[in-house]
């Protein structure tokens, strides 16, 4: 299930960040962006959805809001242990759906370069590389995908 997250998710998110990303620090350099974000003002601002099973647990989340006529999918992350089931996959077309029912054609992402196996998925799902470039001393990879 796929549902707004409150404030009571935060500690579940920032554990589902810390997780999915810590495999990054050191190639990186420093914690990625995702790890360090500030949950509790995304959270009050309606920003982040969390993936939860039949138990209630939280799976995976995913941060995105509208942003100059497109939608803006700013993080998603599933918890290493519920890898492999769709979850992020349904999180991103969660986010699609959402840009579709505001009237907005398009997804516009990022990740960093060291993260490799994103640059491989993303495309897999429709997006489409459009910069690279350092920002906030990171390099990140831009994506977009128009929607139908």
């Amino acid at each position: 299930m796929i549902r707004p997250a409150i404030l009571d998710d935060e500690a579940g998110i920032r554990e589902c960040a810390e997780s999915a990303y810590a495999r990054y620090v050191a190639a990186i350099g420093r914690k990625p962006a995702p790890m360090v974000a500030d949950f509790a003002a995304q959270i009050a601002a309606g920003e982040v959805y969390v993936a939860t099973d039949e138990h209630n647990a939280l799976q995976g989340f995913i941060v995105f809001f509208p942003q100059e006529g497109h939608m803006l999918l700013e993080n998603v992350a599933v918890q290493p242990w519920a890898s492999g089931r769709g979850i992020g996959k349904a999180l991103i077309q969660f986010c699609e759906d959402e840009a579709r029912r505001l009237g907005l054609d398009a997804v516009h992402l990022y990740t960093n370069e060291k993260m490799t196996a994103n640059l491989s998925i993303y495309p897999k799902l429709g997006y489409v590389e459009v910069d690279r470039r350092s920002e906030d001393g990171f390099n990140r990879v831009f994506f977009e995908k128009h929607l139908e």
